[in-house]
């Protein structure tokens, strides 16, 4: 896979876009994109491609448990889904369900097992309460949240150019607040630091350098198509999407934030996927800046044995589907 081990690859590593270019840490970042991505979830990472997703776990006992599932991505389903802004609200739904299947995977993995040898997993419906409490969570604190406290001010702020401005820097510097906040706590550190060794080994990948821990360690932590930048862009967006709207009655303004986020949720995405195919340009990669400093938050240096992990993941789903290396694919996936 390209680079001779042992020496970082040069500009001159090969001639399809795939040679190295640097982030803003300093590393390696590939300025091919490829049809691969990923999530960190409890001692390990979960990779997914085209048509099969893998998780690889690190159990309490050390060794590393690998488990796939096909995938059919609802993209290819109907054209509809395929439709730019329609097919980003599919993608961010299908991300959603097959993360929290793999989160479920990676904590029954860590779960000891009882006096007969048998593990106890976490129940369905328990995962279940989890994914409705987090988006309810999630919406809450980033959309209604914020609408709620300007509206407090309404009638100080005057006119709707200023109150969508207000809204729109609360709405940031609360998202920028929590991920401060949750980049402190230190259960957190070890998915941070799986995190990291997912972005460097897609870069790896797609640099088509050797897939082994001593070369993605070269790579950088940081990737155009993370889901944070991707969070942060939602945030931004946001401002302008509900610009036009004005000052209607207050329970217009929290329908219209609630019923928004699909839209915002589909531009981001078409935002994030043109950043990830124009990532050589130097005023995109100016443009991506905040999104890439956040991802220092939200990501750590991982150790080689992290790095092997996330390897193991996505060499489970390159076994199970070659076709992914070739070409352009019309399936675009947050890294």
């Amino acid at each position: 896979m390209g680079a001779e081990t042992g020496s970082p690859p040069t500009e001159a590593a090969s001639s399809n876009g795939a040679d190295p270019l640097r982030m803003p840490d300093g590393a390696l970042v590939a300025k091919r994109d490829a049809p691969v991505g990923g999530q960190a979830v409890l001692e390990g990472v979960m990779m997914r491609g085209v048509s099969t997703w893998a998780v690889a776990v690190r159990n309490p006992e050390g060794q590393v448990e690998l488990s796939s599932e096909p995938l059919v991505p609802w993209a290819k389903r109907h054209r509809l889904w395929r439709v730019p802004v329609i097919r980003g609200v599919v993608a961010l739904g299908e991300s959603l369900k097959i993360g929290f299947r793999a989160l479920a995977i990676s904590a029954n993995a860590q779960m000891e097992e009882d006096q007969e040898g048998k593990k106890e997993e976490i129940g369905g419906w328990i995962w279940g309460l989890t994914i409705v409490l987090s988006l309810a969570l999630s919406i809450g604190l980033f959309f209604v949240v914020p609408v709620g406290l300007t509206s407090l001010i309404k009638d100080q702020l005057g006119n709707a150019f200023l109150f969508w401005l207000v809204e729109g820097i609360l709405r940031t510097a609360i998202f920028i607040g929590y991920i401060v906040l949750i980049s402190r706590l230190p259960d957190l550190r070890r998915v941070f630091e799986y995190h990291g060794a997912e972005h460097k080994t897609i870069s790896c990948y797609e640099a088509e350098d050797e897939l082994v821990p001593s070369r993605a360690k070269l790579y950088s932590r940081l990737h155009p198509r993370c889901g944070t930048s991707f969070l942060l862009i939602v945030m931004v967006l946001a401002i302008f999407v509900f610009a036009p709207i004005g000052l209607p009655a207050w329970y217009w303004l929290l329908a219209s934030r609630i019923l928004g986020i699909p839209l915002i949720a589909g531009l981001s995405y078409e935002v994030i996927k043109w950043a990830g195919k124009n990532r050589r340009k130097r005023w995109v990669r100016a443009v991506m800046w905040p999104g890439l400093m956040l991802q220092n938050l939200t990501t750590r240096e991982p150790d080689e044995e992290q790095l092997a992990v996330a390897i193991a993941a996505l060499e489970k789903v390159l076994a199970e589907e070659p076709q992914a290396v070739e070409g352009e694919s019309p399936i675009e996936i947050v890294a």
